[in-house]
């Protein structure tokens, strides 16, 4: 476990041309993340235990975490292993018995769980590097953020000032007056 990184869920995005989900994972004290392509189901679920919803009955990966509970099983944390064509593998470590088990579980499934039973998320430290994008720093400075906030602002107001010709032309007090006129 020396070449694991530990990792947050920092957000669940939606991919604007195919609405399948990706879920940014953050590593713990950097600045480098991992996006993981899952699906909608996984999403949902990651989602509804990261806000903490309640809902009526167990979903899956409630039931999963209350079969592990029922055996007297400990999930210790959960791991995103290696990245081989295009494709993350994951493993659930748990704890029976003194005995340490790996099992393996999509990194998706792995996350829902770990978000449930609230243990630390690892990904291999060689799926970081050849995965893990770094944003790219911003290449303004303070200077000309605030000059370019006036700019936006002064063009927004051209384009409203459009509006602000139309409704001033309008006629309001003579609305009424037609309004009666169609009605007879």
């Amino acid at each position: 476990m020396s070449d694991m990184v530990e990792v947050v869920i920092d957000s669940i995005r939606v991919s604007l041309m195919s609405q399948q989900r990706i879920v940014i994972l953050r590593e713990v004290g950097a600045d480098r993340y991992l996006p993981i392509w899952i699906g909608v189901y996984e999403a949902e679920s990651i989602t509804i235990a990261l806000q903490e919803v309640e809902v009526a009955r167990p979903l899956t990966h409630d039931l999963l975490k209350n079969i592990f509970k029922q055996l007297n099983a400990q999930i210790v944390r959960v791991e995103v292993i290696s990245l081989q064509d295009d494709t993350f593998y994951g493993n659930i470590v748990a704890e029976v018995n003194g005995h340490s088990l790996n099992i393996d579980s999509r990194p998706s499934d792995a996350l829902a769980l770990a978000v449930r039973a609230h243990v630390p998320i690892m990904v291999s430290g060689s799926v970081m590097d050849s995965a893990g994008i770094i944003p790219e720093e911003d290449l303004q400075d303070e200077d000309t953020e605030g000059a370019e906030t006036i700019d936006d602002i002064e063009g927004a107001e051209e384009r409203l000032s459009i509006f602000e010709d139309f409704l001033e032309k309008l006629d309001l007090d003579n609305l009424d007056d037609e309004d009666d006129e169609e009605q007879d």
